[in-house]
């Protein structure tokens, strides 16, 4: 009797559940799909997907790239109508293109109590040209409200096995069940990576002989694949992260070798020995590093007469830098050509970084050009060439056994520094004599910003002083770029960033643009507060961080600031005539690993109040293991700024 009642509880503990829950189990709809309105495991998603399923295959008769994609999406409220749009991107050059075919969708819903279904209209399909090689294939679900529930597919059809189809696990919202069942050929061998470190829930893979004949030649066997993910979070952008396409769970298909059924093998991936090979004798990079001739005669007397190397690679450094400009183009294989850039005195990354080289070179400098990709383009592969993952040259000079990376396309970058648009982690430095190989690409110094606050209350009870800022590094460049391009909008941004402080004037120390650094001097003022006969004053005048920039329940990957940065704030505050009523408490704190420490004191001396505060972040990089404690140490931070109180009572 108690194993019957046990198994009636359990029985009724499943159905309930069954009942209250998405059917992840396929495209099959339920009324439970339709009427839950809201995702358990994400109480912010606007919109599911439930499930999906694709499958890529080559076609026995055609020998097109064929893929067949359905999917179930689930609305969860309005801010989730934007997904009702689905958009195709389709890949043409040379005469061939991607094509979409059987574009059908259903969309579910209940209305008065009764389930009912809206089928899309060919009409609603719109295609339009996106740039030289790729069409957009647009289309919108009808009769969408919050709840609705969405089943649609389409095939693709591609001549383009290089381009063997990716299957992105994860988006930006929610998905509980995704599946992905390649077929692949023999006659096509592929690199295959997955990308974003998430577990594959199923990873199967099995042989099927025969899969593509052609009369009188032969026959191929295909290795046919089923990977599997389940409760897949949103993909959610934060700060501190580079492009989103280096965490988004997927597979990826990187051609590698193709046999064809004559015998003809050709080895697509090829080594970086050959590829440097190529590349020595390309006119848009190796034939551009010879062009000694073209920069003959551009440099005066006052820079080639410099005897100390490190000396004349700055002035070649700063020539550059003056008298060129980059046209914001990354284009660096295309187009190439030092000899135009020193003609109409603008150019790509390329052009200039090359010309840079060739400057150095022809001056005795040990130089090398370094290719990489940049933040927002994502990392580059390592385990095999991949020549198309890079879009950016830079030039590593060596000078008395130390290295410098150098870009000459920045005009207030100093000489060792990159745009923080490199700092991507690595590269690959280009050495067409004895070999290339992997490079660091890291700030070598930590950025720093800090102020130092002097201040007097006077007889009208209005707090007024000076503040020094220093700032090096990346605080530096931005202030750089901010004051000297206009001074006046720079100073504004204080005005709207602080509106409790009067930024009386400024001065700026820093003269040079290239500078490392950047000095500033305000005059400040601050109305007091009175109640009760006590003044209560908050010490920051201005903030680092005015909220916590981590805002996220779990974040997978990690925290990218780019570089090593300490913050500092001190005050010495006059009390001649005044009682100390209250200081704020002291606060240490440290990050596992000692990976930051923030250092938050006050002091009462004879006339004065004093105040030290100091944070900083160790590493370039925290895994996303840091996350909780790093979202913490930024709720310190802003909690110290926000609610520090110094009262003070005027002496009788």
């Amino acid at each position: 009797m108690k194993l019957f009642l046990r198994f009636i509880i359990i029985a009724i503990a499943i159905h309930s559940q069954a009942q209250s829950s998405f059917n992840s189990e396929g495209f099959e709809v339920t009324k439970q799909d339709i009427e839950l309105n809201v995702y358990d495991k994400d109480s912010t998603a606007n919109a599911l997907i439930i499930y999906e399923k694709g499958k890529s295959y080559v076609d026995r008769e055609t020998f097109l790239l064929k893929s067949e994609i359905k999917k179930k999406l689930k609305i969860l409220n309005r801010e989730g109508f934007d997904k009702a749009t689905e958009t195709i991107y389709l890949y043409g050059k040379n005469g061939k293109k991607e094509r979409v075919k059987k574009i059908k969708a259903t969309v579910y819903n209940i209305e008065n109590g009764q389930v009912t279904q809206t089928q899309l209209d060919k009409s609603a399909i719109f295609e339009e040209k996106y740039n030289e090689n790729y069409t957009l294939v647009k289309f919108t679900f009808p009769n969408i409200k919050e709840g609705s529930v969405i089943v649609y597919s389409y095939s693709l059809e591609s001549p383009y096995m290089f381009k063997y189809k990716s299957w992105y696990f994860q988006e930006d919202i929610p998905k509980l069940y995704s599946e992905y069942r390649p077929s692949i050929p023999g006659n096509w061998e592929y690199n295959i990576k997955l990308v974003g470190g998430k577990k594959l829930y199923t990873n199967t893979s099995s042989l099927r002989k025969n899969c593509l004949q052609v009369s009188g030649a032969g026959s191929s066997n295909c290795g046919d694949y089923i990977y599997v993910m389940k409760d897949i979070p949103a993909f959610v952008e934060e700060e501190f992260m580079t492009t989103k396409e280096n965490y988004l769970a997927r597979i990826e298909y990187e051609l590698k070798v193709f046999r064809g059924f004559d015998g003809r093998v050709d080895n697509i991936t090829k080594t970086w020995k050959s590829v440097e090979g190529e590349l020595k004798s390309d006119n848009n990079i190796g034939r551009q590093l010879k062009k000694s001739s073209v920069v003959k005669d551009l440099l005066n007397e006052d820079i080639t007469s410099i005897s100390d190397p490190l000396e004349k690679a700055t002035a070649i450094f700063q020539f550059v830098q003056d008298m060129y400009t980059w046209n914001e183009r990354f284009k660096i294989f295309s187009n190439v050509s030092v000899k135009n850039l020193v003609k109409i005195k603008s150019g790509n990354v390329s052009e200039i970084n090359i010309l840079l080289h060739n400057l150095l070179e022809a001056n005795g400098i040990n130089v090398k050009p370094v290719l990489l990709s940049t933040r927002n383009n994502g990392f580059a592969t390592r385990i095999y060439p991949v020549i198309s993952d890079f879009n950016y040259l830079i030039v590593q000079a060596t000078i008395a056994d130390k290295t410098y990376m150098l870009d000459a396309t920045d005009d207030y970058l100093a000489f060792g520094q990159l745009p923080y648009r490199c700092l991507n982690q690595y590269g690959r430095m280009l050495d067409f004599k004895e070999g290339g190989y992997w490079v660091d690409i890291e700030a070598d110094q930590v950025s720093i910003k800090k102020y130092r606050v002097s201040l007097d209350i006077d007889e009208n009870e209005t707090l007024k002083g000076t503040m020094k800022g220093n700032k090096t590094g990346y605080h530096a460049l931005r202030s750089k770029k901010s004051y000297f391009s206009n001074s006046e909008n720079y100073l504004n941004r204080y005005i709207n960033e602080f509106p409790s402080t009067q930024f009386i004037s400024h001065e700026a120390e820093t003269t040079d643009k290239t500078d490392i650094g950047f000095s500033e001097v305000f005059e400040i003022e601050r109305s007091l507060e009175n109640v009760g006969g006590n003044l209560y004053l908050n010490p920051f005048l201005i903030t680092f961080f005015d909220e916590n920039p981590l805002k996220l329940q779990q974040r997978t990957y990690p925290i990218d600031f780019g570089y090593k940065d300490a913050y500092l704030y001190s005050v010495e505050l006059n009390t001649e005539n005044y009682d100390v009523v209250d200081i704020p408490k002291a606060v240490n704190l440290s990050l596992p690993n000692k990976a930051g420490t923030l250092i938050f004191s006050t002091a009462i001396n004879d006339d004065s109040v004093t105040l030290f505060f100091k944070f900083n972040f160790k590493e370039a990089i925290y895994s996303s293991d840091y996350y909780d404690v790093l979202k913490r140490y930024f709720a310190t931070i802003v909690d110290i700024q926000k609610n520090s109180l110094i009262v003070l009572k005027k002496k009788p």
